[in-house]
């Protein structure tokens, strides 16, 4: 039987949430070049995928972290991921906004946390982990335990994941790159040739040129 993260990296691309193009890249808000992109958010117009998804991340947060208290979930692609993991597990939920509201209260996490609390962090997608951590840093100043982070999928960057480990944050994904490339790679989507360019572009993505 196949494993939880080829069978979720088969779906997203099948979906075309997750889209290849080796010979004609994507370019990111970043302004970094790329052959890959990402698109979670698909999934929630698709019930089934939908299901798989919040079932296979409550299941990670229900045996990695069963002390937490809340579920937060990080604007914007994770709000509608992290409802649907609090509301399997029974938990409340709240969210972090990118930067604090300019009207109202001004606030940067939305809902009700009460300090002390441990919260597990949901994400969609995994890149440089900057935005993702900035979540986390907001949920430790409001007096809160981050016990760890679980998303769909991350793409491995050597960036990313010495930024966690300097944060103290265990990231816990369901597919990652190397999954979905070898899936690609056996459905078709992508030629074992392109595995060069793909993995030149992983190891520095912010230089890469597309050549």
């Amino acid at each position: 039987m196949p494993n939880t993260d080829h069978i979720l990296a088969e779906k997203l691309l099948k979906i075309k949430a997750i889209k290849l193009q080796p010979s004609d890249p994507f370019t990111w808000a970043s302004g970094w070049k790329s052959p890959f992109y990402c698109d979670n958010r698909k999934a929630l117009s698709h019930p089934a995928l939908r299901a798989f998804v919040k079932i296979e991340l409550s299941r990670i947060v229900a045996e990695k972290y069963p002390e937490a208290e809340v579920v937060a979930g990080v604007a914007t692609g994770a709000i509608a991921q992290g409802a649907l993991v609090a509301d399997i597990l029974g938990l409340p939920f709240v969210y972090v906004r990118s930067k604090a509201k300019d009207h109202g209260l001004g606030n940067l996490i939305e809902g009700d946390l009460e300090k002390g609390k441990k919260v597990v962090v949901v994400e969609d997608l995994i890149s440089t982990g900057s935005s993702s951590l900035k979540a986390v840093e907001a949920i430790r100043h409001a007096g809160c335990e981050v016990v760890g982070m679980v998303a769909s999928y991350t793409y491995g960057f050597d960036v990313a994941a010495k930024a966690f480990a300097d944060a103290n944050v265990e990231l816990t994904t369901i597919t990652n790159y190397e999954a979905v490339v070898k899936t690609a790679i056996s459905e078709g989507y992508i030629k074992e040739g392109d595995m060069q360019l793909l993995d030149s572009w992983r190891k520095d993505p912010a230089n890469w040129t597309g050549k």
